[in-house]
């Protein structure tokens, strides 16, 4: 496999050293090119010895020039990577500018384009990059998502550049080249590959429990631990959706590019929710407790036997949203059954005027397990998406919207 690399401005411009080193090691071929930013942080010759290739830094290089050389080194590689991939060079990349070397390369290619981001969190999660991303992923660059941990400026966060085995297996997974020692690090990379694109969508996604109270410190719940809403949340902003994500009490962190609304009981939820509207899309994924009782102000003291809990229904939410007049476009609610789960469903579907209805049975671990099995009914039938990870599944189930929103 032949790689154009192309190193940013950024601290992590040191792992692209190591990335060559590696990809060496493995028979891989890579002509490296320099940026000004990242000339900054590792020098042309530590590039050239790792890759035994000369180090490409400037578009005015004129014996290159005079052979158009831009043209040739963008298209003489199986693949271009961009490694840091800076928030500059992704804003330049998604607006097409061409400047320097780099950039007039990434435009003139006709081979994949990989880009691994590498950047101060709120650089990475600020809404102009999450765009850019979009946009990137939606013209068919794959975008390796950057890791969470600790940074060189002291923030904590998702920013961080994945481990140079990491990013090789990433690329030999989709461009079928082969790299088996480094296999075995795929599954630490979660790689967005192109798919249609919910850019300019309105995504509006509940996830959790609701909590009931019953008086200070105690509540009615249940076991949603969030984790397949949370995933179908992070699924929408990777496809350049803006997100709305109303969760119930979960001890999970936001995903990145998604607003988040937290609330504790079903009132809320629907407040929340109805308050986020419109939307083109409503994934209603939370466990929205069927019951509430009137709390006590007091704690209930045990000594006073048990206590008379008189229950009220909580609001349907989904049934809300069908008849509301700001219905969304399309609207999917889920069903957690634990027996006649199509049948259930089915039912579900017609009774609340969702348009699609995402099955799964939670008689197992589902309920705060990493894994789920969905089935999707639609007007037209059912559908068995099948089971795997929570993340794929949700990855699955927005190509699905986005396709019926475009």
């Amino acid at each position: 496999m032949r790689i154009l690399l192309i190193v940013g401005g950024g601290i992590a411009a040191f792992k692209a050293a190591e990335l060559i080193r590696l990809a060496r090691r493995h028979g891989h071929e890579v002509t490296p090119v320099l940026t000004g930013g990242g000339a900054h942080f590792v020098t042309p010759m530590t590039l050239a010895a790792l890759a035994e290739s000369p180090v490409y830094t400037s578009l005015w290089d004129l014996k290159d020039e005079a052979e158009m050389g831009h043209i040739q080194l963008s298209r003489a590689a199986d693949l271009v990577l961009v490694c840091p991939a800076t928030a500059d060079l992704l804003a330049k990349m998604a607006a097409g500018i061409a400047d320097d070397l780099a950039t007039t390369l990434l435009l003139a290619t006709d081979k994949p384009v990989f880009a691994a981001p590498a950047m101060n969190v709120r650089m990475w999660l600020h809404e102009a990059t999450q765009a850019n991303v979009a946009t990137l992923r939606s013209r068919g660059v794959t975008v390796i998502d950057p890791t969470e941990g600790a940074m060189a400026c002291g923030e904590y966060g998702p920013g961080r550049l994945p481990e140079p085995p990491q990013i090789l297996a990433a690329l030999s997974l989709l461009t079928d080249a082969p790299a088996q020692p480094v296999q075995a690090e795929i599954a630490a990379v979660d790689v967005a590959a192109p798919a249609a694109s919910l850019t300019g969508k309105h995504i509006l996604v509940t996830a959790g429990p609701t909590h009931e109270p019953i008086d200070p410190v105690r509540v009615i719940a249940n076991r949603s631990s969030g984790k397949q809403g949370f995933a179908i949340a992070a699924a929408a902003a990777a496809l350049g959706a803006r997100v709305t994500l109303v969760a119930g009490p979960v001890a999970l962190a936001t995903p990145p590019g998604v607003a988040r609304i937290d609330v504790e009981t079903a009132d809320q939820m629907l407040a929340a929710v109805t308050g986020a509207l419109p939307a083109d899309a409503a994934i209603l994924v939370a466990a929205v407790a069927d019951w509430k009782v009137e709390a006590s102000p007091t704690k209930l003291k045990k000594s006073a036997g048990p206590p008379d809990l008189r229950f009220a229904p909580n609001p349907d939410i989904l049934a809300t949203l069908g008849h509301h007049p700001d219905r969304p476009r399309l609207l999917v609610g889920f069903a957690a059954e634990t027996d006649d789960l199509l049948a259930n469903a089915a039912a579900k579907r017609t009774a609340k005027n969702a348009d699609w209805i995402v099955a799964n049975d939670v008689s197992g671990d589902v309920m705060g397990g990493a894994s789920n099995h969905l089935h999707l009914l639609t007007a037209d039938g059912t559908e068995d998406l099948g089971a795997g990870s929570k993340e794929a599944l949700a990855r699955t189930l927005l190509a699905r919207i986005a396709q019926d929103l475009s």
